[in-house]
């Protein structure tokens, strides 16, 4: 039984008779929507349900602070860097480490100096071309993505643990058709 009295279970919304989310969700994005129909009812708000919770899920996941990255004294951004590194299995330049992470170039030295300061990242000269460098993992970087991996992926199955496995197959599928589709469209747009 719901706090309101009401016979649903954890979670479930009632339906509500014009309620262009369905019913379905309770969320603050379904009361935006209900808002907006208020003061302009032909207004075809299918984009901003969408697009509004995917801006939503992504700020509750980042105020949340990836819990075990926190207590490796990484932030998020860090971790992408020393994840495409390990990922990739070999040495990558930065402009190549902001492509991967989709980062900005600023950025990405930024970081990687105090990688490299805490012994994390190394970087080589190219030996033809003084001004390229190229990136590694040290053996802590590789020993410590390699530690924090697993209990990083068990505190994203349990941010996601309220979508059973075919759920979360079905919205992978439908973000990732999205971000295709974006990287495209939006990638072509900037260059």
């Amino acid at each position: 039984m719901s706090a309101a009295g009401g016979g649903e279970s954890a979670g479930e919304v009632p339906a509500v008779e014009g309620d262009p989310a369905g019913g379905r969700r309770g969320d603050t994005v379904a009361a935006v929507v209900r808002q907006w129909q208020a003061v302009h009812p032909g207004l075809d708000t299918g984009p901003m349900e969408v697009i509004g919770r995917i801006n939503r899920c992504a700020a509750l996941l980042q105020q949340a602070e990836d819990a075990p990255l926190r207590r490796a004294g990484l932030s998020r951004p860090e971790f992408d860097l020393l994840g495409a590194l390990r990922r990739t299995g070999h040495e990558l330049t930065p402009g190549e480490l902001a492509r991967e992470t989709f980062s900005s170039g600023a950025a990405v030295t930024k970081r990687l100096k105090q990688l490299t300061e805490r012994g994390l990242v190394e970087r080589r000269i190219d030996s033809r071309d003084r001004r390229v460098a190229h990136l590694r993992l040290t053996d802590a970087g590789q020993e410590l993505v390699d530690g924090v991996l697993p209990a990083q992926l068990a505190y994203e199955t349990a941010a996601l643990s309220g979508l059973d496995a075919p759920g979360q197959g079905e919205l992978a599928a439908l973000l990732g058709e999205l971000l295709s589709q974006l990287e495209g469209r939006l990638g072509a747009l900037r260059g």
